[in-house]
């Protein structure tokens, strides 16, 4: 059976490799490897949302979900130095990627990349970016939706990228429906950039 990026224990052969990308007016050189997700480019999606959005600079606890081999986890530990960036996937592999790929950029000391129950019950995140893993069906998408947007601190936001053609509009109606008033941010190459908020 084929490995999917978000098998826990990919079964392929780590064959590693580096992709460039230029994130925020830095640029970056990531290790990427066989068996996690877009390993040989920065995701499109991803970096639509990277480009439509401006990156938080303050302090605060930020959670990259999906994080695979950690492209935003490393780019907001670097646009914002005081920060705490919490790296959640599920597959191991992207996790070692995305510790060495932090320890490159200089910020391995504030991203922490964990399995997603390694995350403490305590903490509460003032920003969640994601591209999530739409592929893993839609009531596991929304359970995982849910899951970590009620860890979000009162006044927090959750900027996700979702393709069009992938259920983005209906996600936004889902999100608000549920208590997360949610907007579209931006749209560019079949994504859309959502900003949802906690409600009351």
């Amino acid at each position: 059976m084929a490995d999917h990026y978000f098998s826990a224990e990919p079964g392929s052969t780590d064959v590693r490799r580096t992709v460039e990308a230029r994130i925020w007016g830095r640029d970056y050189t990531f290790t990427t490897a066989t068996g996690v997700f877009s390993r040989d480019r920065l995701d499109i999606g991803t970096a639509v949302l990277l480009r439509e959005v401006e990156p938080p600079t303050g302090p605060g606890t930020f959670l990259d979900l999906g994080t695979g081999y950690g492209p935003i986890a490393c780019a907001l530990a670097v646009e914002a130095p005081t920060a705490d960036i919490w790296a959640v996937d599920v597959n191991t592999r992207a996790l070692e990627l995305t510790a060495e790929n932090a320890q490159r950029a200089g910020v391995a000391d504030r991203v922490h990349p964990v399995l997603p129950d390694g995350v403490p019950e305590d903490v509460r995140f003032d920003q969640i970016w994601s591209n999530p893993a739409i592929h893993i069906g839609k009531p596991e998408l929304h359970k995982m939706l849910l899951h970590w947007l009620a860890r979000l601190s009162p006044g927090g936001v959750a900027w996700l990228v979702v393709g069009k053609n992938l259920g983005g509009d209906s996600l936004q109606r889902w999100l608000t429906d549920q208590g997360y008033p949610c907007e579209r941010k931006a749209s560019a190459k079949g994504f859309r950039v959502l900003r949802a908020v906690t409600g009351h």
